[in-house]
């Protein structure tokens, strides 16, 4: 594990660049981690990223299938917002952990 400066603060990652303390998330480190990936945050990726933050808290697991049920995005919707990895990248930008799903 260690620390990575994102918009201006220290935080806690591992060494795929996850956020380890989802608590040091706002919306301008998502902002920030977004940009690095390569993708703008509209209204509807921060529903997304606000969906999956809650159901993290909930411990529920998180699967592709679940958000595409969300009724936020379906799944089409979900890869157009996060191309090229879905879930791997709306959980890095959401702050919490890689689903164990994702490769």
């Amino acid at each position: 594990m260690g620390q990575k400066v994102i918009a201006n603060k220290t935080i806690d990652v591992n060494d795929e660049g996850y956020m380890t303390d989802p608590s040091q998330w706002d919306k301008d480190v998502a902002s920030a981690l977004a940009e690095e990936i390569g993708i703008e945050l509209s209204d509807k990726h921060f529903e997304v990223l606000d969906y999956l933050r809650e159901k993290f808290k909930e411990g529920e697991v998180l699967t592709i299938r679940k958000v595409g049920k969300s009724g936020i995005v379906d799944i089409k919707g979900l890869y157009q917002l996060f191309p090229g990895g879905p879930l791997k990248y709306s959980s890095k930008i959401a702050g919490i952990p890689k689903p164990a799903s994702c490769v």
